[in-house]
């Protein structure tokens, strides 16, 4: 078998076989849709593996299988020709590297798994410069469906000692899980927010005042939102909401 050729061919196939990743993005369909494209993509997992154990260069060689990928997604940006299609395009693909791809590679635990999930995010983020793209495995995202995939409104409720289950956390995912993502455009937003909000919650408890900063979104976003679903103010909250998000990733991503 020729290692380098496998891995390369596969390498895009990886993004394709996902489609469209918030179909089954769900606590009960996630597992086996995940175990069932794991099991489709073990071939390129394998070649690439035998292949870094065998050659000199062995960074190069990541490199080389990153490229295609990402190559990959950005003929797919690139065939979008209105600039709505191509943000919805750049989304779909972001979603499925984080639930789907990144997962993947991990969870094949060889020794160039890590490596390789290193340089697809270095080579995704050179070609696509807005992405806050960060790796996750399989185990993180499963667990997240129970109890952590409010990012950002668990790490302020931590600052005022809340646990994942409390009443604040369970309204708001039940408001993301029912009214937001049955919305047009909800699922672009959710996709949003899974894409930027873990890396957001990195940069401020990285900060000496993530406290403060935790309880003034608090203040001007959480408390708001939560009075407003409770007096069933959906549409208001949403705006406030997705205002959140924007504000968040102008402060502590691109600064």
């Amino acid at each position: 078998m020729n290692y380098y050729l496998t891995g390369i061919e596969g390498m895009p196939k990886l993004l394709e076989c996902c489609g469209d990743p918030m179909q089954y993005f769900k606590r009960n369909l996630y597992p086996d849709r995940f175990h069932e494209l794991y099991q489709q993509n073990v071939q390129t997992f394998d070649a690439i593996e035998n292949g870094y154990n065998s050659v000199i260069d062995k960074d190069q060689f990541l490199l080389n299988m990153a490229g295609a990928l990402v190559e990959y997604a950005k003929a797919q940006t690139d065939a979008c020709k209105r600039r709505s299609a191509k943000d919805r395009r750049m989304m779909d693909l972001s979603m499925a590297m984080v639930t789907f791809v990144f997962p993947m590679i991990l969870e094949y635990k060889g020794n160039s798994s890590k490596p390789l999930a290193d340089k697809l995010v270095g080579a995704w983020r050179e070609t696509f410069p807005k992405s806050a793209l960060e790796t996750a495995t399989f185990e993180e995202i499963e667990q997240g469906f129970h109890k952590k995939f409010c990012y950002i409104t668990t790490a302020v409720c931590r600052t005022f000692g809340k646990p994942d289950d409390c009443y604040e956390l369970t309204l708001l995912r039940n408001y993301r899980d029912t009214y937001l993502s049955s919305l047009p455009g909800g699922r672009e937003m959710i996709q949003e927010y899974y894409d930027v909000a873990p890396s957001v919650v990195k940069h401020i408890a990285q900060r000496e005042d993530s406290d403060e900063i935790y309880r003034s979104i608090w203040e001007n976003y959480l408390s708001p939102c939560i009075r407003m679903i409770e007096d069933g103010q959906n549409e208001a909250c949403r705006q406030r909401y997705e205002e959140m998000v924007r504000t968040l990733r102008g402060e502590y991503l691109y600064h």
